[in-house]
């Protein structure tokens, strides 16, 4: 089910949250463009609500949680996620070359730099490897709100030498399709 902040149904408990992340989201975003040099509204301008969405995520109980994945190890596509994870906790990011688990907190919520933000920084923010672990015996949730640009948003380092090539994000989510479909993974940036 994917969510936006524009047509969550009033009736959901899901719609204080969407449009509190988003809120959040946006405030992020400020942040990181004055960190990078930029005035606060640099990516409100194709980081529209419309382009943004909210996953919920169900991860049912299983077995054999060593050998199964309910999401393969993986970067964000976007510029932003923020995610807020149940007490089964279940969450797993690389950092120093190990996988480590995040605890979950119900006081928390969880901010990965995606993909595009990487490339916007020009590698000084990186976007981080992480996955989701199954439960044995319980039953797994999470909500991830995506805060993403236009499809026609140019995606360009802020600094020189640049990294990498300007690209659309349209261009970059075909890429990642592509990657998938010929390798089962996303390649990612490059």
């Amino acid at each position: 089910m994917i969510l936006t902040p524009r047509n969550v149904l009033t009736s959901t408990p899901m719609e204080p949250f969407a449009t509190k992340v988003a809120i959040l989201a946006q405030k992020l975003a400020e942040i990181l463009a004055e960190k990078l040099g930029h005035k606060s509204s640099f990516f409100q301008e194709s980081c529209l609500p419309s382009n943004c969405y909210l996953r919920l995520n169900r991860y049912p109980p299983c077995p054999i949680p060593s050998d199964i994945y309910g999401l393969m190890p993986h970067t964000d596509s976007d510029f932003l996620t923020i995610l807020h994870q149940d007490q089964v906790g279940g969450l797993q990011l690389v950092k120093d070359g190990q996988w480590i688990a995040v605890k979950p907190n119900p006081e928390a919520l969880v901010i990965n730099i995606g993909d595009l933000f990487q490339a916007w920084s020009n590698d000084c923010y990186k976007s981080v490897k992480h996955c989701a672990v199954t439960h044995p015996t319980k039953e797994r949730f999470s909500a991830a709100y995506f805060l993403c640009p236009s499809y026609e948003t140019v995606i360009e380092s802020c600094s020189l030498p640049s990294v990498y090539r300007k690209f659309s994000f349209r261009e970059y989510r075909q890429k990642v399709q592509e990657d998938v479909q010929l390798h089962g993974y996303k390649v990612g940036l490059s």
